[in-house]
């Protein structure tokens, strides 16, 4: 019988590429639509996960610490609207909320909860996408959240702001990720 953190740990790497896989997708797709052929033209404007992994983000960093990223879409956001920006921007969350929708829907009409197996796939898969949506929202650079921060910035002191802030968004990110992991490894906050 298998442990439910050995089903987690097999169930998590395609559940993973296949999500982010979406959630690029979902990216280069709507900047194309706009206009931007940036991803298209070399080969990342697809559902193929290999087009996507990161080396690092992807294979490495989450064998080590249950965190990753797959290898980011390129969009040429300097020939988009700053509506047009916001939109590419969502649409990798928005991606992840509809494959939830999905999901959810496939359960219950398929009544996986009889299914142990199949079930716990399918309920880790929408838990997963839930997750990576919400955090791509947080509006720290380079996260889909700060574009769409970015693209309702009004004034040219905020934009620059939020520039030389964004210099300092991956550091922010991992400085957050650390204290988590400290919190976590110190048994989180306890009353």
């Amino acid at each position: 019988m298998l442990t439910d953190h050995t089903l987690s740990f097999l169930f998590t790497p395609p559940i993973f590429l296949i999500s982010l896989t979406i959630y690029e997708y979902a990216h280069a797709w709507l900047a194309y639509r706009y206009g931007d052929d940036t991803a298209k033209r070399i080969g990342r404007m697809t559902l193929n996960p290999l087009a996507h992994i990161s080396p690092f983000g992807t294979i490495i960093l989450p064998l080590l610490v249950n965190f990753g990223w797959a290898n980011p879409v390129p969009v040429n956001f300097s020939i988009l609207t700053k509506k047009q920006i916001f939109n590419v921007a969502a649409a990798g969350p928005v991606a992840n909320i509809l494959l939830v929708i999905i999901l959810t829907i496939a359960f219950h009409l398929f009544r996986l909860r009889v299914m142990p197996l199949l079930g716990n796939f399918v309920l880790l898969a929408i838990l997963f996408n839930i997750i990576l949506a919400v955090f791509n929202l947080i509006p720290i650079p380079p996260l889909d959240g700060s574009r769409t921060v970015y693209a309702n910035l009004k004034s040219p002191e905020a934009i620059i702001a939020y520039k030389n802030y964004s210099r300092f968004g991956m550091l922010v990110l991992v400085g957050l990720f650390l204290l988590a992991q400290q919190q976590d490894s110190h048994g989180g906050n306890r009353l």
